[in-house]
């Protein structure tokens, strides 16, 4: 019997807040063939240093081998993976679908059930915003589906250490 030991993980890195850092990371991702699952950037309490949480598939061999090439980059300043389980994870969702008069109180339940925000509302469309784990994210997509996905967009992972450990501690 074959066990794959693939699995997601979850990188935080704080780099450079420079023009052009992203296109270097992503380019060290793109020559060793690893794909990104998820990428998430944002500027740190420090304007020096953004926040980049990216989410990679494989086994642990691969996660060491990114965490070393990252580590030889000069604009990475801090790389560590964070565990699911100690970390608070989140995502937006911003998706549009199909809501017919006859279908909105339905689809409002929906929301209502999920904790999704209606943002946008037209005569054929309803937009709604909704924030959470990735699973809950999968889930609400999956449930708005016969309704009839007209797009969505997902920002990816964003992900902090719980308590008051941090990435440089």
């Amino acid at each position: 019997m074959n066990v794959s030991t693939e699995k997601s993980h979850i990188i935080s890195a704080l780099v450079s807040n420079e023009s052009g850092v992203l296109t270097r990371i992503s380019g060290l991702f793109a020559r060793r063939c690893y794909n990104i699952d998820s990428l998430a950037v944002c500027a740190t309490e420090d304007e020096k240093l953004s926040r980049m949480t990216i989410v990679v598939r494989g086994d642990d061999s691969v996660l060491k081998q990114i965490v070393l090439q990252l580590g030889k980059l000069p604009d990475c300043k801090l790389t560590g993976e964070l565990n699911a389980n100690k970390s608070v994870l989140r995502e937006l969702l911003l998706i549009k679908i199909n809501a017919a008069a006859d279908k909105r109180a339905e689809i409002e339940t929906v929301a209502r059930t999920y904790e999704a925000k209606i943002v946008d509302l037209s005569p054929d469309s309803i937009v709604m915003e909704l924030t959470g784990k990735p699973g809950k994210i999968d889930g609400f997509i999956e449930v708005l589906k016969s309704y009839g996905i007209i797009e969505l967009s997902r920002t990816g992972l964003t992900a902090l250490e719980r308590g008051g450990g941090k990435l440089n501690s």
